[in-house]
């Protein structure tokens, strides 16, 4: 059971007897909540997604220092990875006209910039072998918005789809759904809520993201994302969009089925 859930049923204090008796009180509730136990397997698999994300942001902490190191004596590229790869060129380019202490630490940062974007290579294969050889994450990937990355990030997190009611349970347990804040009738909804997975949802955003790009170039090949962003602002719609794929996800995972795209 999600701890959270459990303590609302602490009646005072802290000690195991307690808690033991929390866990016995909300065990018999018809409404509780169970949490599915991972394989070994999966629990593997999100070490490496887990390892990969704190690489992953290391490697962009580097280059935002690197870059902000450089622009103090004048040298600055473009964004984007093309951009990195410009700034590694001046960095050698340039060296002769820097002091030896700057040349130093900036050399420094770029070798540790190399040695990470290998780690992160060596990880993002790893996983995509996974992707490759589990039957769930390959049915997960056909959705739109949805890479091995995520494919492989949601099969590892969710082994049994079937402890969820519906798509929007789903969606709720990884806070893609509104908050609700509605009390003497009145229904007042508020932005997501932002619980459950934060890094699953991060991925699922970002996914959605890259889908509203393509349709505010070619509204033909996401109608309703069109429709969506006629609507509303854009980031609101990735997020209503990365709601909607957590649903199909949900529906691909219990049915076993790979997604079939719809006239809407």
């Amino acid at each position: 059971m999600p701890p959270a859930y459990v303590k609302p049923y602490v009646k005072r204090g802290k000690t195991d007897a307690a808690d033991a008796e929390a866990i016995c009180e909300a065990v018999t509730r018809p409404t509780m909540r169970f949490v599915a136990v991972k394989s070994v397997d999966q629990q593997a698999v999100l070490m490496l997604h887990k390892t990969r994300d704190l690489l992953v942001r290391q490697r962009t902490a580097l280059i935002n220092a690197l870059r902000a190191h450089l622009s103090e004596y004048g040298i600055v590229t473009s964004k984007g990875p093309g951009g990195v790869t410009a700034l590694m060129k001046l960095l050698h380019e340039e060296q002769g006209k820097l002091p030896a202490h700057a040349r130093s630490a900036l050399h420094t940062s770029g070798a540790q910039l190399r040695s990470l974007a290998s780690d992160i290579d060596r990880l993002e294969a790893q996983i995509l072998a996974w992707h490759r050889a589990d039957d769930t994450s390959r049915r997960l990937a056909t959705i739109p918005a949805i890479g091995p990355i995520t494919a492989s990030a949601i099969a590892a997190a969710v082994p049994d789809a079937s402890l969820f009611r519906s798509g929007r349970q789903f969606a709720a347990w990884l806070g893609l759904t509104p908050r609700a804040h509605s009390s003497g009738g009145k229904e007042r909804l508020g932005g997501i809520s932002k619980q459950g997975d934060g890094y699953l949802r991060k991925l699922l955003v970002v996914g959605a993201a890259a889908v509203m790009r393509m349709a505010r170039k070619d509204a033909s090949r996401q109608p309703w994302v069109a429709q969506l962003l006629e609507r509303k602002p854009v980031k609101i719609a990735t997020v209503g969009l990365a709601n909607k794929t957590a649903r199909i996800a949900w529906a691909v995972m219990t049915r076993k089925e790979v997604y079939a795209a719809t006239a809407a």
